[in-house]
């Protein structure tokens, strides 16, 4: 994942579900970036239900952007955005997407875009997280919290990217999964991690460790940044 020449870089965080930890390592990637002298931005598309994660974003760059446009198409229902939309005549085509994402990516030299649960979740009618990451050529990292069942999930999330390329869709670039470790820990955890890394190479996994039950924050975030610095930096590499 090198950038290369002067173009900006999209790097897109999907996850094997919702609750993985994509906003967290979304928040990580933006403070280590920013905090290394790169023009980063991030951008949460769409959010349905509670905007906490949009907030927190917002923080963590400075309020660079406004709420509108970190996160351009809101529902109040705590459902897929395609089934928010139908219920309040509200669908977003997916060229509106594109075209806000890409106008942000413009205006800074990485863009971190946060996707809605995984890859199949539905954005609008006709489209889903995937064919969005198919459409903006991008780099992908997928979330993925490391408990039992992640396994299955992950090589599925996978599988679903790598069918993407070999169907001659060019927006996937390159792949590395991230797994999310939590304080609630089950027998599989220990396992899980060497699994996946002899499962899916040669995709790369990096581990990012526990850093507290309330991490989700701006000021957490910006004290566990130093802690997992190198990290950080390999999963930008």
């Amino acid at each position: 994942m090198k950038k290369g020449g002067n173009s900006s870089r999209i790097l897109f965080i999907t996850g094997t579900d919702t609750g993985v930890g994509k906003t967290l390592l979304t928040g990580l990637l933006l403070h280590h970036l920013r905090g290394n002298g790169v023009h980063a931005l991030a951008a949460k598309p769409f959010c349905s239900g509670g905007t906490q994660d949009v907030v927190f974003l917002n923080e963590i760059q400075s309020g660079e952007l406004t709420l509108r446009q970190l996160n351009p198409f809101y529902f109040r229902d705590p459902v897929a955005p395609l089934v928010a939309g139908r219920k309040h005549n509200r669908l977003v085509p997916l060229p509106q997407v594109l075209t806000h994402l890409r106008k942000l990516s413009a205006d800074c030299e990485v863009l971190l875009v946060e996707g809605s649960g995984g890859l199949l979740v539905p954005l609008g009618e006709g489209y889903s997280v995937a064919d969005l990451i198919a459409q903006l050529g991008c780099d992908v990292l997928v979330a993925a919290q490391n408990k039992l069942g992640t396994i299955n999930h992950t090589l599925l999330t996978v599988r679903c990217l790598q069918d993407l390329l070999q169907a001659g869709r060019k927006g996937v670039k390159n792949i590395k999964v991230i797994l999310m470790n939590r304080g609630e820990t089950d027998q599989s955890c220990s396992a899980n991690g060497e699994v996946l890394r002899e499962l899916l190479a040669p995709v790369p996994l990096l581990e990012v460790p526990f850093l507290g039950g309330n991490a989700c924050s701006a000021i957490v975030v910006k004290k566990k940044c130093k802690k997992i610095a190198k990290t950080l930096a390999s999963i930008f590499e």
